[in-house]
Protein backbone atom coordinates (compact mmCIF):
# COMPACT_ATOMS: atom_id res chain seq x y z
CA UNK A 1 0.00 0.00 0.00
CA UNK A 2 2.73 2.46 0.94
CA UNK A 3 4.47 2.04 -2.42
CA UNK A 4 1.29 2.79 -4.33
CA UNK A 5 0.53 5.82 -2.20
CA UNK A 6 4.05 7.15 -2.77
CA UNK A 7 3.76 6.74 -6.53
CA UNK A 8 0.36 8.39 -6.71
CA UNK A 9 1.43 11.24 -4.49
CA UNK A 10 4.53 11.77 -6.61
CA UNK A 11 2.88 12.32 -10.00
CA UNK A 12 3.59 16.01 -9.86
CA UNK A 13 7.31 15.14 -9.65
CA UNK A 14 7.33 13.38 -13.02
CA UNK A 15 6.16 9.86 -12.17
CA UNK A 16 4.49 7.94 -15.01
CA UNK A 17 2.49 5.35 -13.04
CA UNK A 18 -1.03 4.98 -14.52
CA UNK A 19 -3.87 6.01 -12.26
CA UNK A 20 -6.36 3.42 -11.02
CA UNK A 21 -9.59 3.51 -9.03
CA UNK A 22 -8.28 2.69 -5.57
CA UNK A 23 -8.97 3.17 -1.88
CA UNK A 24 -5.84 3.29 0.26
CA UNK A 25 -7.41 3.12 3.71
CA UNK A 26 -9.89 0.59 5.10
CA UNK A 27 -11.96 3.31 6.73
CA UNK A 28 -12.79 4.86 3.34
CA UNK A 29 -15.91 3.15 2.02
CA UNK A 30 -18.74 3.45 -0.54
CA UNK A 31 -16.79 5.68 -2.95
CA UNK A 32 -18.81 6.77 -5.99
CA UNK A 33 -18.10 9.28 -8.75
CA UNK A 34 -20.98 9.99 -11.12
CA UNK A 35 -22.81 12.74 -13.05
CA UNK A 36 -24.98 14.67 -10.63
CA UNK A 37 -28.68 14.07 -11.17
CA UNK A 38 -31.98 13.89 -9.33
CA UNK A 39 -32.38 10.32 -10.51
CA UNK A 40 -31.50 7.65 -7.97
CA UNK A 41 -29.90 5.45 -10.66
CA UNK A 42 -27.37 8.19 -11.50
CA UNK A 43 -24.96 6.85 -8.86
CA UNK A 44 -24.42 3.80 -11.09
CA UNK A 45 -23.69 5.83 -14.23
CA UNK A 46 -20.26 6.14 -15.80
CA UNK A 47 -18.17 9.14 -14.60
CA UNK A 48 -18.11 10.96 -17.92
CA UNK A 49 -19.52 14.35 -18.95
CA UNK A 50 -19.36 16.54 -22.03
CA UNK A 51 -17.03 19.51 -22.04
CA UNK A 52 -18.88 22.74 -21.07
CA UNK A 53 -21.85 20.71 -19.86
CA UNK A 54 -23.93 22.09 -17.01
CA UNK A 55 -23.98 18.65 -15.41
CA UNK A 56 -21.14 18.38 -12.86
CA UNK A 57 -19.56 15.23 -11.49
CA UNK A 58 -20.15 14.37 -7.85
CA UNK A 59 -17.70 12.50 -5.61
CA UNK A 60 -19.27 10.76 -2.62
CA UNK A 61 -17.64 8.62 0.07
CA UNK A 62 -17.81 7.63 3.74
CA UNK A 63 -15.12 7.79 6.39
CA UNK A 64 -15.76 5.28 9.19
CA UNK A 65 -14.91 7.65 12.04
CA UNK A 66 -16.47 9.55 14.92
CA UNK A 67 -15.12 12.95 13.92
CA UNK A 68 -14.65 14.61 10.51
CA UNK A 69 -11.22 14.98 8.98
CA UNK A 70 -9.86 17.59 6.60
CA UNK A 71 -9.68 16.25 3.07
CA UNK A 72 -8.21 18.00 0.05
CA UNK A 73 -8.68 17.28 -3.64
CA UNK A 74 -6.36 17.62 -6.61
CA UNK A 75 -7.27 17.09 -10.28
CA UNK A 76 -4.73 15.51 -12.65
CA UNK A 77 -5.05 15.57 -16.44
CA UNK A 78 -4.02 12.25 -18.02
CA UNK A 79 -3.15 10.76 -21.37
CA UNK A 80 -5.36 8.10 -22.88
CA UNK A 81 -3.34 5.44 -20.98
CA UNK A 82 -4.00 7.21 -17.62
CA UNK A 83 -0.46 8.44 -17.11
CA UNK A 84 -0.27 12.19 -16.30
CA UNK A 85 -0.15 14.47 -19.33
CA UNK A 86 2.25 17.38 -19.80
CA UNK A 87 -0.44 20.03 -19.24
CA UNK A 88 0.06 22.48 -16.41
CA UNK A 89 -2.76 23.01 -13.93
CA UNK A 90 -3.70 26.42 -15.31
CA UNK A 91 -4.11 24.93 -18.80
CA UNK A 92 -7.12 22.82 -17.79
CA UNK A 93 -8.40 24.55 -14.63
CA UNK A 94 -9.50 28.11 -13.91
CA UNK A 95 -9.01 27.67 -10.16
CA UNK A 96 -6.01 26.88 -8.01
CA UNK A 97 -5.61 23.11 -8.08
CA UNK A 98 -6.25 22.27 -4.46
CA UNK A 99 -9.81 22.09 -3.19
CA UNK A 100 -11.16 21.48 0.31
CA UNK A 101 -14.04 19.08 0.91
CA UNK A 102 -16.36 21.12 3.10
CA UNK A 103 -19.62 19.23 2.58
CA UNK A 104 -19.91 16.48 5.18
CA UNK A 105 -22.57 15.07 7.52
CA UNK A 106 -22.65 12.62 10.42
CA UNK A 107 -24.41 9.28 10.15
CA UNK A 108 -27.67 9.06 12.08
CA UNK A 109 -28.17 6.33 14.70
CA UNK A 110 -26.00 3.76 12.94
CA UNK A 111 -24.16 0.99 14.77
CA UNK A 112 -20.93 1.77 12.94
CA UNK A 113 -20.53 5.57 12.93
CA UNK A 114 -19.30 7.32 9.79
CA UNK A 115 -18.95 10.75 8.20
CA UNK A 116 -20.46 11.12 4.74
CA UNK A 117 -18.59 13.45 2.35
CA UNK A 118 -19.70 15.04 -0.90
CA UNK A 119 -17.62 17.05 -3.34
CA UNK A 120 -18.64 18.61 -6.66
CA UNK A 121 -15.76 18.49 -9.09
CA UNK A 122 -14.71 21.78 -10.70
CA UNK A 123 -15.22 22.36 -14.40
CA UNK A 124 -12.22 21.75 -16.63
CA UNK A 125 -11.34 23.51 -19.88
CA UNK A 126 -9.81 20.61 -21.82
CA UNK A 127 -11.24 17.27 -22.86
CA UNK A 128 -9.53 14.01 -21.98
CA UNK A 129 -8.92 11.64 -19.10
CA UNK A 130 -8.67 12.94 -15.55
CA UNK A 131 -7.96 11.58 -12.09
CA UNK A 132 -9.24 13.01 -8.84
CA UNK A 133 -6.87 12.48 -5.92
CA UNK A 134 -8.14 12.88 -2.35
CA UNK A 135 -5.62 13.27 0.45
CA UNK A 136 -5.71 14.12 4.13
CA UNK A 137 -5.21 17.77 5.06
CA UNK A 138 -2.77 19.36 2.64
CA UNK A 139 -0.29 16.52 2.81
CA UNK A 140 -0.10 15.02 -0.70
CA UNK A 141 1.70 11.95 0.64
CA UNK A 142 -1.42 10.91 2.57
CA UNK A 143 -3.58 9.81 -0.35
CA UNK A 144 -6.82 8.12 0.73
CA UNK A 145 -8.45 7.47 -2.65
CA UNK A 146 -8.13 8.01 -6.40
CA UNK A 147 -10.86 7.89 -9.03
CA UNK A 148 -10.78 8.31 -12.82
CA UNK A 149 -13.22 10.31 -14.93
CA UNK A 150 -13.53 11.50 -18.51
CA UNK A 151 -14.57 14.73 -20.20
CA UNK A 152 -15.39 14.46 -23.89
CA UNK A 153 -15.83 16.98 -26.67
CA UNK A 154 -18.55 16.01 -29.13
CA UNK A 155 -16.43 16.81 -32.20
CA UNK A 156 -17.44 13.86 -34.34
CA UNK A 157 -20.10 11.19 -34.68
CA UNK A 158 -19.44 7.74 -33.23
CA UNK A 159 -21.63 4.81 -34.21
CA UNK A 160 -21.21 1.38 -32.63
CA UNK A 161 -23.14 -1.88 -32.63
CA UNK A 162 -22.86 -5.38 -31.23
CA UNK A 163 -22.53 -7.98 -33.97
CA UNK A 164 -21.82 -11.73 -34.10
CA UNK A 165 -18.06 -12.24 -33.92
CA UNK A 166 -16.05 -12.55 -37.11
CA UNK A 167 -14.22 -15.57 -35.71
CA UNK A 168 -16.41 -18.68 -35.57
CA UNK A 169 -14.67 -20.05 -32.48
CA UNK A 170 -16.70 -19.23 -29.32
CA UNK A 171 -19.33 -17.62 -31.54
CA UNK A 172 -22.11 -18.18 -28.99
CA UNK A 173 -20.05 -16.73 -26.13
CA UNK A 174 -18.54 -13.55 -27.56
CA UNK A 175 -19.83 -10.06 -28.41
CA UNK A 176 -18.03 -8.08 -31.11
CA UNK A 177 -18.22 -4.28 -31.19
CA UNK A 178 -17.94 -2.66 -34.63
CA UNK A 179 -17.25 1.09 -34.67
CA UNK A 180 -17.72 3.73 -37.39
CA UNK A 181 -16.46 7.30 -36.93
CA UNK A 182 -17.66 10.22 -39.04
CA UNK A 183 -15.20 13.11 -38.72
CA UNK A 184 -16.75 15.65 -41.06
CA UNK A 185 -17.08 18.03 -38.11
CA UNK A 186 -13.43 17.84 -37.09
CA UNK A 187 -10.31 18.00 -39.22
CA UNK A 188 -8.00 15.14 -38.32
CA UNK A 189 -4.34 15.02 -39.26
CA UNK A 190 -3.09 11.49 -39.94
CA UNK A 191 -6.08 9.69 -38.36
CA UNK A 192 -4.43 6.31 -38.89
CA UNK A 193 -1.74 7.08 -36.32
CA UNK A 194 -3.19 9.93 -34.29
CA UNK A 195 -6.63 8.45 -33.44
CA UNK A 196 -6.98 5.87 -30.69
CA UNK A 197 -10.24 4.05 -29.97
CA UNK A 198 -10.84 2.45 -26.58
CA UNK A 199 -13.81 0.21 -25.72
CA UNK A 200 -14.69 -0.80 -22.21
CA UNK A 201 -17.36 -3.16 -20.88
CA UNK A 202 -19.54 -2.44 -17.84
CA UNK A 203 -17.37 0.49 -16.71
CA UNK A 204 -14.34 -1.77 -16.26
CA UNK A 205 -10.81 -0.71 -17.14
CA UNK A 206 -9.09 -4.02 -16.41
CA UNK A 207 -10.37 -5.61 -19.65
CA UNK A 208 -10.68 -2.47 -21.82
CA UNK A 209 -9.49 -2.85 -25.40
CA UNK A 210 -7.49 -0.41 -27.52
CA UNK A 211 -8.43 -1.07 -31.14
CA UNK A 212 -5.68 -1.64 -33.69
CA UNK A 213 -5.50 -0.17 -37.16
CA UNK A 214 -8.81 0.75 -38.75
CA UNK A 215 -10.09 -1.61 -41.44
CA UNK A 216 -10.83 1.39 -43.66
CA UNK A 217 -10.25 5.15 -43.69
CA UNK A 218 -12.25 7.01 -46.34
CA UNK A 219 -10.81 10.48 -46.70
CA UNK A 220 -13.44 11.51 -49.28
CA UNK A 221 -16.38 10.79 -46.98
CA UNK A 222 -14.44 11.40 -43.73
CA UNK A 223 -15.18 7.94 -42.35
CA UNK A 224 -13.11 5.58 -40.22
CA UNK A 225 -14.31 1.99 -39.89
CA UNK A 226 -13.30 -0.61 -37.32
CA UNK A 227 -14.77 -3.94 -38.38
CA UNK A 228 -11.85 -6.07 -37.29
CA UNK A 229 -11.48 -9.78 -37.95
CA UNK A 230 -8.77 -10.67 -35.43
CA UNK A 231 -10.96 -10.64 -32.30
CA UNK A 232 -9.34 -7.50 -30.90
CA UNK A 233 -12.74 -5.78 -30.73
CA UNK A 234 -14.55 -8.75 -29.15
CA UNK A 235 -15.45 -9.32 -25.49
CA UNK A 236 -16.67 -12.36 -23.65
CA UNK A 237 -20.40 -11.84 -23.21
CA UNK A 238 -20.27 -13.29 -19.71
CA UNK A 239 -23.45 -13.89 -17.76
CA UNK A 240 -25.94 -11.72 -15.95
CA UNK A 241 -24.50 -10.68 -12.60
CA UNK A 242 -25.45 -12.31 -9.34
CA UNK A 243 -26.76 -9.90 -6.71
CA UNK A 244 -27.37 -9.31 -3.02
CA UNK A 245 -30.25 -7.21 -1.72
CA UNK A 246 -28.99 -5.48 1.43
CA UNK A 247 -31.64 -2.78 1.49
CA UNK A 248 -33.04 -4.21 4.74
CA UNK A 249 -31.57 -5.03 8.17
CA UNK A 250 -34.77 -6.01 9.96
CA UNK A 251 -35.64 -8.66 7.43
CA UNK A 252 -33.90 -10.68 4.74
CA UNK A 253 -33.50 -9.27 1.25
CA UNK A 254 -33.26 -11.37 -1.90
CA UNK A 255 -30.30 -13.79 -1.87
CA UNK A 256 -29.66 -13.14 1.83
CA UNK A 257 -29.84 -16.24 4.04
CA UNK A 258 -29.94 -14.47 7.41
CA UNK A 259 -29.39 -11.12 9.12
CA UNK A 260 -28.23 -10.71 12.71
CA UNK A 261 -28.33 -7.35 14.48
CA UNK A 262 -25.95 -6.86 17.39
CA UNK A 263 -25.59 -3.80 19.56
CA UNK A 264 -22.52 -2.52 17.69
CA UNK A 265 -22.69 -4.22 14.27
CA UNK A 266 -25.01 -5.92 11.79
CA UNK A 267 -24.12 -9.28 10.27
CA UNK A 268 -25.54 -10.78 7.10
CA UNK A 269 -24.90 -14.07 5.37
CA UNK A 270 -25.63 -14.59 1.71
CA UNK A 271 -27.16 -17.70 0.24
CA UNK A 272 -24.92 -20.51 -0.94
CA UNK A 273 -24.03 -19.76 -4.56
CA UNK A 274 -22.97 -22.50 -6.92
CA UNK A 275 -21.02 -22.75 -10.14
CA UNK A 276 -23.37 -22.09 -13.03
CA UNK A 277 -23.29 -24.91 -15.55
CA UNK A 278 -23.04 -24.18 -19.24
CA UNK A 279 -26.73 -24.54 -19.93
CA UNK A 280 -29.20 -22.32 -21.76
CA UNK A 281 -28.88 -18.57 -21.14
CA UNK A 282 -31.28 -17.24 -18.49
CA UNK A 283 -32.34 -13.59 -18.64
CA UNK A 284 -32.97 -11.46 -15.57
CA UNK A 285 -32.39 -7.88 -14.43
CA UNK A 286 -29.04 -6.71 -13.07
CA UNK A 287 -27.00 -3.49 -12.84
CA UNK A 288 -23.98 -4.71 -14.81
CA UNK A 289 -21.66 -5.16 -11.87
CA UNK A 290 -22.37 -1.83 -10.17
CA UNK A 291 -23.90 -1.13 -6.77
CA UNK A 292 -26.31 1.44 -5.36
CA UNK A 293 -26.66 2.72 -1.79
CA UNK A 294 -30.32 2.31 -0.81
CA UNK A 295 -32.29 1.85 2.40
CA UNK A 296 -35.96 0.82 2.27
CA UNK A 297 -36.46 1.07 6.03
CA UNK A 298 -35.43 4.69 6.57
CA UNK A 299 -35.68 7.92 4.59
CA UNK A 300 -32.08 9.06 4.24
CA UNK A 301 -30.12 6.51 2.20
CA UNK A 302 -26.71 8.11 2.74
CA UNK A 303 -26.88 8.94 6.47
CA UNK A 304 -29.19 6.33 8.01
CA UNK A 305 -27.93 3.21 6.25
CA UNK A 306 -26.07 0.65 8.31
CA UNK A 307 -22.74 -0.89 7.40
CA UNK A 308 -23.13 -4.67 7.33
CA UNK A 309 -20.46 -7.35 7.67
CA UNK A 310 -21.63 -9.55 4.81
CA UNK A 311 -20.39 -13.08 4.19
CA UNK A 312 -20.52 -14.31 0.58
CA UNK A 313 -20.64 -18.09 0.09
CA UNK A 314 -19.68 -20.20 -2.92
CA UNK A 315 -20.06 -23.98 -3.05
CA UNK A 316 -16.59 -25.42 -3.68
CA UNK A 317 -18.02 -28.25 -5.80
CA UNK A 318 -16.50 -27.93 -9.28
CA UNK A 319 -14.44 -24.85 -8.35
CA UNK A 320 -10.92 -25.61 -9.52
CA UNK A 321 -8.85 -22.66 -8.43
CA UNK A 322 -8.75 -19.65 -6.12
CA UNK A 323 -12.03 -17.72 -6.55
CA UNK A 324 -12.40 -13.97 -6.11
CA UNK A 325 -15.48 -11.73 -5.87
CA UNK A 326 -15.53 -9.46 -8.91
CA UNK A 327 -17.59 -6.27 -9.22
CA UNK A 328 -17.62 -2.62 -8.28
CA UNK A 329 -18.14 -3.68 -4.63
CA UNK A 330 -14.55 -5.02 -4.57
CA UNK A 331 -13.13 -2.42 -6.98
CA UNK A 332 -13.25 -5.18 -9.61
CA UNK A 333 -11.18 -7.58 -7.55
CA UNK A 334 -8.56 -5.10 -6.29
CA UNK A 335 -9.87 -5.08 -2.71
CA UNK A 336 -7.90 -7.64 -0.62
CA UNK A 337 -11.22 -8.85 0.84
CA UNK A 338 -12.26 -10.03 -2.65
CA UNK A 339 -10.18 -13.20 -2.18
CA UNK A 340 -12.26 -16.12 -0.92
CA UNK A 341 -11.05 -18.68 1.61
CA UNK A 342 -12.04 -22.35 1.67
CA UNK A 343 -13.89 -23.58 4.75
CA UNK A 344 -13.04 -27.29 4.59
CA UNK A 345 -15.66 -28.11 7.20
CA UNK A 346 -18.50 -26.98 4.93
CA UNK A 347 -16.63 -27.26 1.60
CA UNK A 348 -17.53 -23.64 0.96
CA UNK A 349 -15.47 -20.69 -0.23
CA UNK A 350 -16.20 -17.59 1.85
CA UNK A 351 -15.31 -13.91 1.94
CA UNK A 352 -16.61 -11.21 4.28
CA UNK A 353 -17.14 -7.68 2.98
CA UNK A 354 -18.15 -4.53 4.83
CA UNK A 355 -21.03 -3.13 2.76
CA UNK A 356 -23.39 -0.23 3.24
CA UNK A 357 -27.08 -0.98 2.83
CA UNK A 358 -27.96 -1.20 -0.84
CA UNK A 359 -28.04 -3.42 -3.91
CA UNK A 360 -24.83 -5.15 -4.98
CA UNK A 361 -23.96 -6.99 -8.20
CA UNK A 362 -21.03 -9.39 -8.41
CA UNK A 363 -19.58 -12.48 -10.06
CA UNK A 364 -16.96 -15.07 -9.17
CA UNK A 365 -13.74 -15.41 -11.12
CA UNK A 366 -10.18 -16.68 -11.20
CA UNK A 367 -7.05 -14.58 -11.61
CA UNK A 368 -5.21 -15.36 -14.84
CA UNK A 369 -2.32 -13.92 -16.85
CA UNK A 370 -4.88 -12.14 -19.05
CA UNK A 371 -6.88 -10.74 -16.13
CA UNK A 372 -10.04 -11.99 -14.45
CA UNK A 373 -11.58 -15.13 -15.90
CA UNK A 374 -15.22 -15.53 -14.89
CA UNK A 375 -16.20 -18.01 -17.61
CA UNK A 376 -15.36 -21.27 -15.77
CA UNK A 377 -17.72 -20.38 -12.90
CA UNK A 378 -20.25 -18.06 -14.54
CA UNK A 379 -20.39 -19.14 -18.17
CA UNK A 380 -20.49 -16.79 -21.17
CA UNK A 381 -23.31 -16.06 -23.62
CA UNK A 382 -23.71 -13.84 -26.67
CA UNK A 383 -27.21 -12.88 -25.43
CA UNK A 384 -25.99 -11.35 -22.14
CA UNK A 385 -26.95 -7.72 -21.62
CA UNK A 386 -23.83 -5.56 -21.19
CA UNK A 387 -23.00 -1.87 -21.34
CA UNK A 388 -20.21 -0.76 -23.70
CA UNK A 389 -18.52 2.63 -23.98
CA UNK A 390 -16.53 3.76 -27.00
CA UNK A 391 -13.97 6.51 -26.38
CA UNK A 392 -12.18 8.22 -29.28
CA UNK A 393 -8.90 9.97 -28.45
CA UNK A 394 -6.90 12.23 -30.74
CA UNK A 395 -3.40 13.64 -30.41
CA UNK A 396 -3.17 16.68 -32.68
CA UNK A 397 0.04 17.79 -34.38
CA UNK A 398 2.23 19.44 -31.77
CA UNK A 399 -0.25 18.75 -28.97
CA UNK A 400 0.94 17.78 -25.50
CA UNK A 401 -2.12 15.75 -24.54
CA UNK A 402 -4.76 13.36 -25.85
CA UNK A 403 -8.12 14.95 -26.53
CA UNK A 404 -11.27 12.90 -26.02
CA UNK A 405 -13.17 14.00 -29.13
CA UNK A 406 -15.90 11.35 -29.34
CA UNK A 407 -17.97 9.14 -27.06
CA UNK A 408 -20.74 6.60 -27.50
CA UNK A 409 -22.61 4.49 -24.97
CA UNK A 410 -23.90 1.20 -26.34
CA UNK A 411 -26.57 -0.64 -24.35
CA UNK A 412 -29.16 -1.78 -26.91
CA UNK A 413 -30.88 -4.31 -24.63
CA UNK A 414 -30.73 -2.20 -21.50
CA UNK A 415 -32.45 -3.97 -18.63
CA UNK A 416 -31.76 -2.27 -15.32
CA UNK A 417 -33.45 -2.66 -11.97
Amino acid sequence: MFTLVFCLASYSFGQTVPFQDLNFEENIQSVRLFPMSQEFAAQMNSPIVELNSNIPLKLSFDDLAYDPDRYSVRIVHCRFDWTPSDLKDNEFLRDYNEFNILDYEYSINTRIPYIHYNFTLPKVTKSGNYAVVVYRGRDKSKVVLTRRFMVFQNSLQVAAKIVPPSQTENRRQVQQINVNINYKGRELFDPKNMVKVVIRQNQRWDNAKVLGNATMIRDDSKMIEYQLFDGSNAFWGGNEFRFMDLRFVRTRGVNIHKVKMEEDVVYAEGILHAKRPMTAYSQYLDVNGQYAIMNLERQNHELESEYILTTVNLNAEGVNGQPFIIGALTQWGQNPDAKMVLDKRTNTYQATLLLKQGWYDFQFGYKSAEGWDMNPIEGSYFETENEYEVLVYYSDMGSRYDELIGYANLNPNKRRL
